[in-house]
């Protein structure tokens, strides 16, 4: 990785609410991880005795997101920013991963994966139990349902589909309707 080329991949809400300028975003891929509701939120998205769910990079498989490159000049302010939001409980382990851009060139992204022995962890949840939480979840910034469904239409806007994601958000939005018996 060149001094001049810093690359974030973004597989939530990175995608839609970066909070700096990229110099430049494509759609990538990263092997070896998955986009998972795998994350209790409990100061975003929810609060401790009521926890919402939000995304992280969990192992296993690939993930499509995007990559965002951080012009050299503002690389130290981008990290410090995005160091805070996402590390404020420590749930995340940040690394850098091998990225595939859409235009096939190889880089390293700083990427956020998630933390299987912090306490927030929920791992495979039921979709029902998952749905519930992600209807129920509220905090700082807002609920967990708008976060789900703002990073399911950013997806939509980047032709990426996400069976997953599109099957909670249908049973997160439809509390009386009986959710597949799989898991999140």
């Amino acid at each position: 990785m060149s001094e001049d080329e810093f690359w974030v991949f973004a597989y939530g809400s990175l995608m839609w609410l970066p909070g700096f300028t990229p110099a430049e975003a494509m759609i990538a891929r990263v092997h070896g991880w998955h986009r998972a509701m795998c994350i209790r939120s409990t100061i975003y998205r929810g609060r401790p005795e009521a926890p919402g769910l939000v995304l992280g990079l969990d192992r296993g498989g690939s993930c499509r997101g995007m990559a965002l490159r951080v012009a050299a000049t503002e690389v130290e302010e981008v990290k410090a920013y995005i160091y805070g939001r996402e590390m404020v409980t420590e749930v995340y382990a940040p690394t850098f991963l091998k990225t595939v851009l859409a235009d096939g060139r190889q880089v390293l992204s700083w990427a956020f994966p998630a933390r299987r022995d912090h306490p927030q962890y929920a791992g495979h949840l039921p979709l029902d139990q998952a749905a519930a939480m992600v209807r129920n979840g509220v905090g700082q910034s807002g609920t967990s349902l708008d976060y789900l469904t703002s990073t399911v239409e950013r997806l939509h806007e980047l032709g990426i589909r996400d069976g997953g994601l599109e099957r909670l958000l249908l049973c997160a939005r439809s509390p009386g309707m009986e959710c597949p018996k799989e898991t999140v």
